[in-house]
């Protein structure tokens, strides 16, 4: 369950769940987003550019962060656009090249984690469930 929860909130980057489902979730999500974020450097560095002994240090880098993260989010998942189309999304790319970036500089000084929010919403209606909405920060609202 966790797993598509977590495939959801890297493509939606917002998402509406159950208290508890949300505390759980953001333990999940924080420790892939670091996993991508401690590349540093190496995540948004042009491997072109670089000489064939760092290129393939990055390179293997890389792949074995995105292999590790992959293990655990689904490959893709699809997305519904406004206009009633659909768009299938590539959930560990989107990680390692949009989501990631964002958080380069606060690892860069150390202050690793605090990637998502979870704010309190009123309780569901039916059950009377506490509910939250969960997202990832710096995220466009849609």
């Amino acid at each position: 369950m966790f797993r598509i929860m977590a495939g959801n909130l890297v493509l939606h980057e917002r998402m509406e769940t159950t208290d508890a489902k949300a505390k759980e979730l953001r333990r999940t999500v924080e420790r892939l987003i670091t996993r991508a974020a401690r590349l540093g450097d190496e995540l948004t560095v042009d491997v072109g550019k670089l000489d064939e002994s760092q290129r393939a240090r990055v390179v293997a880098r890389r792949v074995h962060a995105q292999r590790l993260v992959a293990e655990f989010l689904p490959k893709t998942l699809v997305k519904t656009l406004s206009d009633g189309s659909y768009e299938e999304v590539d959930l560990v790319h989107k990680l390692f090249h949009e989501i990631a970036p964002r958080f380069l500089a606060r690892v860069k000084e150390n202050r690793g984690g605090g990637y998502t929010r979870i704010v309190k919403m009123t309780a569901r209606r039916g059950d009377n469930a506490p509910m939250s909405m969960i997202e990832i920060l710096g995220a466009s609202a849609e």
